[in-house]
Order: C-alpha cells, then sequence, then structure tokens
C-alpha cells in the first residue's frame, strides 16, 4: 500500500463512534430523551464535504438543506439546491480551496444565502450557553454549526467546521456529524471538551472559534443573478459595500446613484441556465429588465457594458435608501412583473445580508467602516443576532408584497 495516500483515521479513546454498540444505545437514550428531533433533517441532507478544505462550506450545505432554504438560484437541471459550488458570494471556491475559510467569513456565507444567523466565540460566551444553545437544536429549533481545533480532541488536522447532530443529556454529550467523513466517523464527545476545543484561537484571525446558530429567514427565487466574490475576499466586497452605501446619503438623482454602484457590478454574475425552460424564464426576465423605465437612465449614466448589472443593482439597492430618497425616485419603488421582482428580491436579501455582517465587522474593524483594505489582511467580526438589522429581510418581502397587491 502507498504511504502517501490515506484512508480515514481511528478516533481518539474517548470518542464514541455512531455505529459502534455503544453509539447506538446513546442514539436510542438521546432519542427517547427528546435530544435528537433535530437529527433526521441533519441525516436527510448529510454530506461529505468535496475537498479537504471545504469543511466550513460542506457543513453549510448539510445546514442549509436541513433547513429547507431555496437556494434561489439554480444547481443542475431544473433544481435549485445548495452544492458547495453555489456558496462562493464571499470567498471565492478557488481561494477556499487554498485556505479554507474562518468563521467570520463562513457566517457570511450563511447570512447571504438566506440563513439569519447568531455568531458565538467560545472566548466571550461560556459551556453553559454553549450548551443551551445545543439543546434548542437537539429539539429542532435551529441548527449548529460548530468551529473547533480536532487537535484539541486529540485528533489530526487543526480548525474544522462539523454540524451538531443531537445531544445526549443524561451523558452530557453531543454528537458531532463530522463532514470530512473519508477521515473520521460521525461521534459523540463531551460537551465540554468540544467547548473547549472551540476556545482555541483561529491562527489567522487570532480570535477564539465557536458556534453558529443558523434559522431560516425569508428570501426571493431568482434564476440568474447572484451575487459572488470572484477575485475578491468578502472583506473587500463588504468594504465596496459599507463605502457605496455612505455615499447614498445624499444621492436624490437616479444617474448619480447608477455611478455609486456601478463598483458592485463587477460582483454580480449572471448564472448559467441550463435547461431550456429556464433559459426562456431567465430571458424573460432579462427583457423585462432591459424595458423597465429605469433601464435607460442608468445605460445613459454607465454605458452599455454595465447597464444591465447596474439596473439590476440599483433596483434592489432601492429598500436601502431613505424614504425620502424613495419619494423622490418613486420610479425605483414601482410593482414589477413577477420573473424581474424575483431576481430584485434574491439580490436584495444577499445585499441586506452582507449589509448586516458589514454593521457588525465595523464596530471592530476601523478599516472595513472605510473601504481600506489591503490583501488578504483580516479583521475580527463580533457576534450577534440578526435582529438589530437596520433593513430586516421580512420587512423588505413584506413591503414589496404590498405594493404588488396594490397594482
Amino acid at each position: 500500500m502507498n504511504d502517501a495516500t490515506l484512508y480515514r483515521r481511528p478516533l481518539p479513546s474517548d470518542a464514541i463512534p455512531f455505529s459502534s454498540p455503544e453509539g447506538r444505545q446513546l442514539f436510542a437514550e438521546a432519542l427517547a430523551a427528546g435530544g435528537l428531533d433535530g437529527y433526521f433533517p441533519l441525516a436527510e441532507q448529510f454530506h461529505t464535504q468535496s475537498d479537504p478544505a471545504f469543511c466550513g462550506l460542506g457543513s453549510l450545505v448539510v445546514a442549509l438543506n436541513a433547513l429547507g432554504i431555496d437556494p434561489g438560484r439554480l444547481w443542475k437541471g431544473p433544481w435549485r439546491w445548495f452544492a458547495e459550488d453555489l456558496l462562493d458570494c464571499c470567498v471565492p471556491l478557488s481561494e477556499v480551496q487554498k485556505r479554507g475559510l474562518d468563521l467570520d467569513e463562513l457566517s457570511c456565507l450563511s447570512r447571504c444565502n438566506g440563513a439569519e444567523v447568531e455568531l458565538e466565540r467560545a472566548d466571550t460566551a461560556d459551556v453553559a450557553a454553549f450548551r443551551a444553545a445545543v439543546g434548542r437544536a437537539a429539539r429542532g429549533e435551529d441548527v449548529i454549526i460548530a468551529a473547533y481545533d480536532r487537535a484539541l480532541l486529540g485528533q489530526s488536522g487543526s480548525g474544522h467546521f462539523s454540524p451538531i447532530g443531537g445531544y445526549h443529556a443524561e451523558r452530557d454529550l453531543v454528537l458531532v456529524l463530522d463532514v470530512a467523513r473519508f477521515k473520521y466517523p460521525p461521534h459523540w464527545v463531551s460537551t465540554a471538551r468540544l467547548f473547549e476545543a472551540m476556545r482555541s484561537p483561529d491562527p489567522i484571525t487570532r480570535r477564539a472559534r465557536g458556534w453558529m446558530v443558523l434559522r431560516a429567514r425569508l428570501h426571493g427565487v431568482a434564476l440568474g443573478f447572484s451575487l459572488r466574490c470572484e477575485g475578491d475576499n468578502f472583506r473587500t466586497l463588504l468594504g465596496r459595500l459599507t463605502q457605496m452605501l455612505g455615499s447614498l446619503d445624499v444621492v436624490t438623482e437616479l444617474d448619480t446613484l447608477a455611478e455609486a454602484v456601478a463598483p458592485l457590478a463587477t460582483h454580480l454574475e449572471l448564472r448559467r441556465a441550463n435547461t431550456e425552460a429556464h433559459q426562456v424564464a431567465l430571458a424573460l426576465a432579462r427583457a423585462e429588465l432591459a424595458s423597465d423605465p429605469v433601464y435607460p437612465l442608468v445605460l445613459a449614466a454607465v454605458g452599455p457594458e454595465r447597464a444591465e448589472v447596474s439596473t439590476l443593482l440599483v433596483l434592489a439597492l432601492a429598500e436601502l435608501l431613505s424614504p425620502a430618497q424613495r419619494a423622490h425616485l418613486a420610479v425605483l419603488t414601482q410593482p414589477r412583473p413577477d420573473a424581474l421582482a424575483a431576481e430584485i428580491d434574491n439580490l436584495s436579501a444577499q445585499l441586506s445580508a452582507l449589509q448586516d455582517h458589514a454593521q457588525r465587522a465595523s464596530s471592530n474593524s476601523p478599516a472595513l467602516a472605510t473601504g481600506s483594505f489591503q490583501g488578504e489582511q483580516r479583521h475580527a467580526t463580533p457576534g450577534a443576532t440578526t435582529t438589530d438589522a437596520s433593513v430586516s429581510i421580512e420587512q423588505v418581502a413584506h413591503d414589496r408584497e404590498q405594493r404588488r397587491q396594490g397594482q
């Protein structure tokens, strides 16, 4: 056998393999005690990360699909479904393959793809808080992804992400659904020991690891347009978004707004529709966009190369303008045809999620607040719930639906 290749690793002695007799007994006891209500949606979607560096992406695929979140865009054929190659709105996949993700980046990806996120770090929380969060997830109320240092669990490797599949309260054990199934199987570990493994700092961000609590939130369904960080990291995109939003305070004319959003145009991707029916549907949305009264005004401001994406950005950002600005630019808030409205809804949700993430980060990141970055410089991002966002996704969707009903 070639010593340069590997086939799995043995778990350390204090980790209990899921399929072992003891692991099965723990499963039966936890199930009877109500500690596995959240396990079954995760088990339906349990997925092996498709690349050695994709533990964050693999965990998020499991979580988003288990929460029943519609990606709002095509995967393959006619199907909308989360796979790792759709999770590129915060960090390019080529970059993730080189270095993986940190907890801030995974949080950004989660919000950008339809999840409400509470991010907790193990150096600002205690094991009781983690135990309570695990208990709620075990009851099926939400999904937890843990970020931890494998070495502190006696495993090979270092930083890793995996979903938590259940909780055995009597023995205080959590079920780790390890997405690196080529390396370790799912296993039961001590809650306290996993928490200690989350206290270890990420060597790049120099912040403790922790956990994310994810829930589904309302967002749009679109066929073609989506944010993407190709060639950039999400901090650069957040910097551009923050800088651009700051410049909108004085915007009162549409041509000025179109010029202000132009730097974001390179981050908007038109995904390929790979069935005839969806090509037709996407063509309809693009035709509706080209016939929109805003389009010729944006075309005159930014030119033909960026007119399509800039028009869509202008329409999606309308919800982030002040009431006075929206009243002055009333053409932005009129009802749109269904196909175009779906594209706007999806992009608006992604932008609002990134804005929310930027607001959280700016309090601890002066460079983020000013849009100033140097290469791959990283900045710490505190965790918080999404309830303090200045513009909630639910309110955006509700307002747009009210306008549609008033047609």
